[in-house]
């Protein structure tokens, strides 16, 4: 079993700086694939980044990248979104993620439906 708690969303203005946190407790954290997410109201939810199990590779989507960066602190057992340069459109609840389950591509690993354990959710407010 994965528990997963999110914090650090909040309202910031454009161009502002966020780190979102969540603590992943578990067994075998290593073996575990863990992803950030984002929801916007109205929208579908979407994969945002995604750091492998071992951390062996990363991959944020092409909307962020260059912007948000995924880490995980293994001895601490949480995972990290550093989101610089927000935009209004970053504007979302953002969940954390996590399954033991490789898809076959990264691709795949940013659909939701590849998750089994999910975070409550923090609210990001990109405004000036």
């Amino acid at each position: 079993q994965v528990q997963r708690v999110e914090s650090g969303g909040g309202s910031m203005q454009p161009g502002g700086t966020l780190r979102l946190s969540c603590d992943v407790s578990g067994a075998a954290n290593t073996r575990v694939y863990l992803s950030w997410f984002r929801q916007a109201p109205g929208k579908e939810r979407e994969g945002v980044a995604i750091i492998s199990a071992g951390s062996l590779y990363v991959y944020s989507v092409d909307s962020v990248n260059g912007r948000f960066t995924i880490s995980r602190d293994i001895t601490a057992n949480t995972v990290y979104l550093k989101m610089n340069s927000l935009k209004p459109e970053d504007t979302a609840i953002y969940y954390c993620a996590a399954t033991f389950r490789y898809a076959g591509s990264v691709l795949r690993m940013l659909d939701p439906i590849r998750y089994n354990f999910w975070g409550q959710g923090t609210q990001v407010t990109v405004s000036s």
